[in-house]
């Protein structure tokens, strides 16, 4: 129902570094904004950050390689080399990376010691707020140290037997401890989402299995896997009181042969939802698995959703064969729980220096709205909302031409398109809903603070944030469904651009308006190529196979004819086999084509879009080649396009991040640009 651009902030530690920090960028931004009121020409400011840029653009370069025969080599493969180092848990990529720009200046704002205004609204949800960051500053977080407040959470959800001689199995639900997890934002068995659309039910993917290292039947034994997931399950036991060593191995072997018992079950249906119910309909009929009832009680303080509905029906088979092996491995499931919790608390960090880095990304997460109230005003004015919007009516008449001219479509179809088109709604910057942004800040004053218990507040600030998250569907009956929209639309510091299928909306969040993204300074041919291109992929969204069955006005309806959807469905046929060919040689996988058809469908679309767009602004400009280039880049305008586009795509991988993104429906970064 929405699709995205980027990535979402749903992890406690967002994988993003920054091209300039954010303090350099933020000024360079604003007294570019401020001279050029007076002056359309470049200014003194301006011309300086297009030279340091071009240099570090061309630092991000392989130039041994022909563009010709690797185009991402040649843009990004000197990127990982040249990479600020930060504080990441997942993979690196220069496009999420703006996520560090904005923790530094959450950073700037949070210690500010001058009062806001006399009438910010919120001030003392902003004192707390600064309380509750200062403590995460000063909290002794490396290394990492035991605590009975976690043990405390975790005997009261279900038990660590590892620690405690008197758990009991018999006490035991690995189901409600599941559900518990959920709470906390943790993963156990049951990876909880929730639908963007109203009622805004939760649905379930299928778990993630191991901590660094995602596991499956072909990684599971690898040295690798074993390495991380084997050295965390270790020294966390370690820290908890485990001295026996032997005792430490058999833990670890039955946790690892557990997760090898599950992945026999999603093997059965390659791990795809679509072939799970397949199977559930044939082995189990109309039989249920009989324990959501529990978990909406333990999880959505027993706020009722129709978990029949074809959009959040969980598998039945899936959760029917896993409850067989849980129950038959009680003590290690129990175990896997337990430390996951810990894993979930843990702010893994690689050296006591990022500490900063971590609570500037943990207060991003767990207090969104609030902060975004600050940054907008602080950082977002309407000059850059004005040219984004300029921009986006230069791509937009693309599609339009695009839509009018495609010799496949026929009329009836090309009505609809072009009817669908019309009636797309841009939203620059993020999407207004006063009355419940001002519901989910005034929830802080609800937080339970506890002076110097950083723990403790960590522990209920996960909670807190869980249900936040949860906000719509616990409160769905007080809204209407016109009225409503995904809390994530809400929220303009993070680095994402959306469409939104219910409302026929494009969103283009004021988060992602950095470098590598955006820059007023920038010359067209780079800003079309990069946030050009993204708008562009949003639209195109519109257009894709999800998109094909919502209609103009946000109805579930499939709107094209039987002969023109016979052509689109071998159109994409072609993206899948094309990307059902690209090998992911690291981990000797291959892309999933299928799976990502519809976000290759919008990069093809979106390129295509704000490079037509971009001559089209050319042309009618009058613009010269000689000021549409970058200084010190041998690049014409249209290589510049070019590159601009392949560098939002740089990134850096190590082996465990391949498999952490195989779920993902984007194309790993390089099969993105080629």
């Amino acid at each position: 129902v929405v699709n995205t651009t980027a990535a979402d902030d749903s992890s406690q530690h967002p994988n993003t570094e920054l091209i300039l920090s954010a303090d350099n960028d933020t000024v360079a931004l604003t007294k570019a904004s401020a001279m050029n009121a007076a002056d359309n020409g470049l200014n003194e400011i301006e011309s300086e950050y297009r030279v340091e840029y071009a240099k570090k653009m061309l630092t991000y370069m392989n130039q041994s390689v022909e563009p010709c025969d690797d185009f991402y080599e040649y843009a990004c493969g000197n990127w990982k080399n040249v990479m600020v180092e930060h504080q990441s848990q997942h993979k690196r990529s220069n496009l999420i990376d703006i996520f560090y720009s904005l923790g530094e200046a959450i950073q700037q704002l949070l210690l500010d010691e001058k009062q806001p205004r006399d009438n910010f609204a919120y001030k003392s949800e902003l004192n707390l707020t600064k309380r509750i960051y200062k403590d995460c500053l000063a909290a002794d977080l490396y290394p990492l140290k035991k605590s009975e407040v976690y043990l405390d959470v975790i005997k009261s959800i279900g038990g660590f037997p590892a620690v405690d001689p008197t758990w009991k199995p018999d006490n035991f639900s690995w189901f409600n401890m599941s559900a518990h997890l959920t709470n906390y934002g943790g993963i156990g068995l049951i990876k909880e989402e929730v639908l963007p659309q109203y009622p805004f039910p939760p649905y379930f993917k299928l778990p993630d299995l191991g901590f660094e290292y995602i596991v499956h039947s072909d990684n599971i034994h690898s040295n690798s896997s074993k390495e991380l997931n084997e050295k965390r399950m270790r020294n966390y036991l370690r820290l908890y009181g485990v001295d026996d060593e032997q005792k430490i191995d058999q833990i670890i072997v039955d946790i690892v042969n557990v997760w090898s018992a599950i992945l026999n079950i999603t093997n059965k249906f390659d791990e795809d939802l679509a072939k799970c119910e397949v199977l559930s309909a044939v082995v189990m009929g109309e039989e249920t698995f009989p324990l959501w009832d529990s978990y909406l009680e333990i999880a959505w303080n027993g706020t009722q959703f129709d978990l029949a509905d074809d959009d959040t029906w969980p598998c039945n088979y899936f959760y029917n064969q896993l409850d067989k092996v849980c129950n038959a491995n009680k003590e290690a499931i129990a175990n896997y729980f337990a430390l996951k919790f810990i894993y979930r608390m843990d702010a893994r960090l690689q050296e006591k220096k990022f500490q900063t880095e971590h609570c500037n990304m943990m207060i991003q997460f767990v207090l969104p709205h609030l902060l975004d109230e600050i940054y907008m005003e602080e950082y977002f004015d309407n000059e850059i909302r004005g040219e984004i919007s300029d921009i986006v009516k230069e791509v937009r008449k693309s599609l339009r031409e695009i839509l009018e001219q495609a010799e496949w479509l026929d009329e009836k179809t090309r009505e609809q398109a072009l009817l669908k088109e019309a009636a797309i709604k841009p939203h620059i910057g993020s999407f207004e809903n006063k009355n419940v942004t001002n519901r989910l800040i005034r929830q802080i004053n609800e937080f339970n603070y506890v002076e110097g218990n950083y723990e403790l507040n960590l522990v209920n600030l996960f909670k807190f944030r869980t249900m936040q998250r949860r906000f719509n569907g616990l409160h769905h009956k007080e809204y209407d469904n016109h009225t409503m929209k995904p809390l994530e639309l809400l929220k303009g510091i993070q680095v994402n651009s959306f469409y939104y299928n219910v409302d026929n909306s494009i969103y283009v969040m004021a988060g992602i308006l950095h470098p590598p993204a955006y820059h007023k300074a920038w010359p067209a041919a780079l800003k079309f190529g990069t946030i050009g291109y993204l708008v562009g992929h949003e639209f195109t969204h519109g257009f894709d196979s999800v998109g094909a069955h919502y209609n103009s006005v946000g109805e579930e309806n499939y709107w094209w004819t039987a002969k023109a959807g016979k052509v689109f469905n071998e159109r994409e046929e072609c993206f899948v086999n094309q990307y059902n060919a690209y090998e992911i040689s690291e981990i000797k996988r291959f892309v999933d084509g299928n799976q990502t058809k519809d976000e290759n469908i919008a990069d093809s679309g979106g390129l295509r879009e704000a490079l037509s767009a971009y001559h089209r602004h050319v042309k009618e400009l009058n613009l010269s080649p000689k000021d549409e280039q970058m200084p010190g880049l041998d690049l014409t305008p249209e290589q510049l396009y070019f590159m601009g586009f392949a560098q939002l795509w740089c990134a850096s991988y190590k082996e465990r991040h391949y498999w952490e993104e195989l779920k993902n429906e984007h194309a790993l970064e390089k099969f993105r640009v080629l």
